[in-house]
């Protein structure tokens, strides 16, 4: 147990900065292209409070960690926040806007792990010697690489199926549409049976390249 507490109180602040900045991006984003339906239930925020999930934020993340606590396997935290509430009719152009709002989440997810990786190596420069700073900065960077591929999946409603909607042509694009109400359980059905990580890790393994690359970390 005392593992696991400490597990989360590394990464308790790297997954608060991640599901926030991302959520609130969508918003922004959105904003930007005229759809105020975020600002105005106030999720165009960078308050915490305004996107955690109960259940998916707080409560499946922390069971995962559990069981595989228990079970002695390696854990792939999975979870989810509330969602940014877009109007996508309310764009000036809804099918062409809508992949600049669907790829604000994933980008500040990539922003963010560059941060963590600068602040990692300032760490290293630095010559500090505090564990946890660096558990948390190297937490940061996957946290937030997680998050960038897993929404990235080419599936509605996550970020990479509405990229992929706006993309396709029209009547494609409908089609594509409809698989939506089915999206989040074949999601779930991909991490149960083990398989999710196949169509994640290259992008992962991509953002950590480059960021060996740029940063030497």
């Amino acid at each position: 147990m005392q593992e696991i507490i400490q597990t989360i109180t590394v990464i308790a602040l790297p997954v608060i900065f991640a599901i926030t900045l991302h959520e609130a991006a969508h918003g922004y984003v959105a904003r930007a292209f005229g759809d105020n339906t975020a600002y105005m239930e106030g999720r165009v925020s960078l308050n915490p409070v305004r996107h955690i999930d109960p259940v998916g934020t707080l409560l499946v993340p922390a069971a995962i960690m559990i069981m595989s606590h228990l079970s002695g396997g390696p854990a792939m935290l999975f979870g989810w926040a509330k969602p940014v509430p877009v109007n996508f009719g309310n764009l000036r152009n809804p099918k062409r806007d809508m992949r600049w709002v669907a790829a604000a989440g994933p980008a500040a997810n990539l922003f963010m792990a560059v941060g963590w990786a600068l602040i990692l190596k300032l760490l290293i420069i630095s010559g500090n010697q505090e564990i946890f700073f660096f558990e948390m900065a190297k937490a940061g960077i996957m946290v937030n690489l997680v998050l960038m591929a897993l929404n990235l999946l080419p599936l509605p409603p996550l970020d990479g199926g509405r990229i992929m909607f706006s993309v396709l042509p029209h009547r494609m694009a409908w089609q594509f549409a409809k698989i939506e109400p089915y999206g989040m359980i074949i999601v779930l059905a991909l991490f149960f049976f083990g398989v999710l990580n196949v169509f994640i890790q290259p992008l992962i393994y991509l953002g950590l390249r480059l960021i060996q690359f740029f940063f030497g970390i």
